[in-house]
């Protein structure tokens, strides 16, 4: 069966998450834009592994998605931002893992409006490095 690719699916639901974290940060939903800041990145990275016809992992940690296609784009994106927001998944979106949120808490606005800033970097720079290789 010829490979169909699934890249824009990826970043249709990147795109989705991003605009859901901005509508959250209006409501001040700082730990909700943070999940959906994180899904972005998530959802990007993995639009990339779709490009190149690479397996997409069931996983959230960035720091591993972002290793995994480093060999592929070489994305110019500081592997610090990519730790700042790997720390949102599971804190943001249950109560009851431990420690049951960040160690200073749930995210503020500063939070917020930093991820809010590296997802919107991430995506553009995936869109674009991606719209530079149409398969």
């Amino acid at each position: 069966m010829p490979y169909k690719d699934k890249s824009a699916d990826w970043l249709f639901f990147a795109e989705s998450d991003l605009k859901t974290a901005k509508a959250a940060f209006k409501e001040k939903i700082y730990h909700i834009v943070c999940f959906h800041c994180h899904q972005t990145m998530e959802k990007s990275f993995k639009a990339v592994l779709a490009r190149h016809q690479r397996q997409i992992p069931k996983i959230h940690f960035l720091a591993v998605l972002f290793a995994s296609i480093v060999p592929l784009e070489k994305p110019k994106l500081p592997e610090e931002e990519v730790l700042f927001m790997d720390r949102f998944y599971f804190p943001t979106r249950y109560p009851d893992t431990l420690p049951g949120s960040l160690p200073e808490g749930l995210p503020d606005k500063a939070d917020a409006a930093k991820a809010l800033e590296i997802a919107e970097k991430t995506l553009a720079l995936i869109k674009n490095l991606l719209a530079k290789k149409k398969l």
